[in-house]
């Protein structure tokens, strides 16, 4: 029995998902003529409060067309030092829109309004400018950490009072939207750009969204087709995100109580380690106590169990909708095994 804890992307379509896939109305959405997309770019933007919306290949894009319509070259932008912009999309940022990032100390990934004092530059002439807070929504090496209101509408409040953007990299934002409780809309009053991804939590084999008003999405549009994302019938993977969203987005605290149960699990077992009041969503990060992750994996993966490393002693393991519960009581009884 094998059972991929590796991350929430590593789900297929489901029979559903595929007859919606084949039954797509579609054309050609450079000419901005495929129905599918532009319902569901419509349709994703007012559910966030937002006017505007563009399908893109990934979230990776998603962000890297937001920054690149909020900044100039020689700006800087402020992100929390675990932040998928800065860890895992090779660099964009300085590639495409020349700016530079300034990483800082949050807490589980999360930024606060404390943490950014003094960090906004720009008052002199060999200083960059301060432009872009970003933020992630869950966040990713923050152990599936999510912002509360009020510590949203602060940092909106740091923002407006600095002249500042703010980037919500929202790749897990349905996550984060099913475990606080927040309305969707709130969400548009507080970012200037936000990237949701349907292939994350939601489980659609493609895709993901920028979010804004209407004139930076123009802008966007642009950025997107130089950048080689502009695609044809794109309604065919439009229809799977828009199914996705119907179907699995309530699927979403299943896979937040099994990681909670799967995390109980672990706290019993002798040779690992990990805090339980970091439990929020469905990412779960746990420490080996002795030696390293990558010994702990290949155990693992020789027992049918597939996990990540996220450090030199820990272990990452995302739950999804396609995991069941005789798949969690599986993983339970492993890890009991082979660390207790």
């Amino acid at each position: 029995m094998s059972v991929d804890l590796r991350s929430d992307t590593v789900t297929t379509p489901t029979e559903g998902m595929l007859s919606a896939m084949m039954e797509a109305k579609v054309g050609d959405d450079v000419f901005g003529e495929d129905p599918t997309v532009n319902r569901l770019q419509q349709k994703v933007a007012s559910l966030f409060g937002m006017e505007a919306g563009l399908f893109v290949p990934s979230g990776t894009m998603g962000n890297q067309l937001s920054l690149k319509v909020l900044t100039e070259p020689g700006d800087e932008v402020l992100i929390d030092k675990t932040g998928h912009i800065f860890n895992y999309e090779g660099a964009a940022a300085s590639f495409i829109s020349s700016v530079q990032i300034h990483t800082l100390d949050g807490e589980r990934g999360k930024l606060t309004s404390d943490i950014l004092q003094d960090t906004v530059r720009g008052v002199h002439d060999w200083e960059p400018r301060t432009s872009v807070i970003a933020i992630e929504n869950s966040t990713n090496k923050g152990g599936g950490a999510c912002y509360s209101r009020m510590e949203l509408k602060a940092l909106r409040e740091f923002a407006d009072d600095y002249g500042l953007s703010l980037h919500l990299d929202g790749a897990r934002i349905w996550n984060a939207v099913k475990a606080t409780d927040i309305d969707p809309r709130f969400f548009g009053s507080i970012a200037d750009t936000m990237s949701v991804c349907f292939s994350k939590g939601l489980g659609a084999p493609v895709g993901s969204m920028v979010l804004s008003t209407e004139e930076n999405i123009v802008k966007a549009r642009r950025y997107r087709k130089l950048l080689g994302g502009g695609m044809r019938q794109v309604g065919i993977l439009a229809a799977a995100a828009d199914y996705a969203i119907e179907h699995h987005w309530e699927k979403l605290s299943h896979d937040h109580r099994r990681a909670l149960e799967l995390a109980k699990t672990i706290a019993e077992c002798s040779q690992l380690s990990i805090d339980m009041k970091t439990l929020e969503t469905n990412i779960l990060l746990f420490d080996v106590k002795e030696g390293r992750a990558e010994s702990a994996l290949k155990k693992l993966e020789k027992a049918g169990i597939l996990m990540v490393p996220f450090g030199p002693q820990v272990i990452r393991a995302t739950f999804h909708h396609q995991i069941t519960d005789h798949d969690l009581g599986h993983v339970k009884s492993v890890i009991k095994k082979l660390f207790d």
